[in-house]
């Protein structure tokens, strides 16, 4: 991770310092933009491994960025936002944002939501049909969950639902986002018949491995499957 290039877009000269000095001692590249176009620019030619993007720019707005960027890169995402702007953040997910943190923000929860994109961006596992977070392990081909090594039983619904948050651990994923992949562009609004399966899907991972928490809401906008480092034993609890 040390070495990686950050693109700090932000208006404010005071924010882009401080956040520049905080992530330059955690060893980032750190690249500036003060507005939309220059945001752009800086995208195309420094080729960041991620970008922090203030949505309240003076030429562009966060979300014009956000879908111009999204035309020529898959690079991780973070909006910072005003608690006020939740339907702004809702939109921002929805055109390819990969996550936000609200202002004023803890540093250490900053450095998290970095930490866990740039690792969802690393490399592949090299057996392609597994996707795993921490003690959660899926196999694609046979349609299977493991937990803590065991195999845990999911309805194929559950199974897809799970599928989708353990591949975007870490990651903010609106409810729009899962209604459409999960159940498709029909269910988009069905946000209750996702809370149903949500906590079926908790109750599962909770009675496997104590893991019910681990997918945590954030009301209005979705849901996010924090990423897991360790494999965990409940009879050890």
């Amino acid at each position: 991770m040390p070495g990686q290039k950050i693109l700090l877009v932000d208006d404010e000269p005071e924010i882009r310092n401080m956040l520049g000095i905080f992530l330059g001692v955690e060893d980032f590249e750190i690249h500036e933009a003060d507005c939309g176009k220059a945001a752009l620019r800086q995208a195309i030619a420094q080729k960041p491994d991620l970008i922090l993007l203030d949505l309240g720019l003076p030429d562009l707005d966060g979300n014009e960025v956000i879908a111009a960027i999204r035309k020529f890169s898959n690079v991780p995402v973070i909006v910072l936002t005003a608690r006020t702007e939740d339907q702004q953040v809702v939109q921002a997910l929805n055109l390819g944002a990969d996550d936000y943190v609200t202002k004023p923000f803890r540093a250490d929860i900053l450095l998290a939501r970095i930490q866990a994109n740039l690792r969802q961006r690393g490399p592949a596992n090299d057996d392609g049909n597994f996707v795993e977070n921490g003690p959660v392990r899926i196999d694609l081909d046979r349609h299977e969950v493991m937990i803590n090594g065991k195999l845990a039983a999911f309805t194929p619904k559950e199974f897809n639902l799970l599928h989708m948050f353990v591949a975007n651990k870490g990651k903010m994923i609106t409810h729009k986002q899962i209604l459409r992949e999960v159940w498709g562009p029909q269910h988009v609004d069905d946000t209750q018949y996702l809370r149903v399966y949500i906590g079926q899907v908790r109750n599962k991972l909770e009675a496997a491995a104590g893991l019910g928490t681990s997918i945590t809401s954030e009301s209005g906008i979705g849901y996010r499957m924090e990423a897991l480092t360790a494999a965990r034993n409940p009879a050890a609890a």
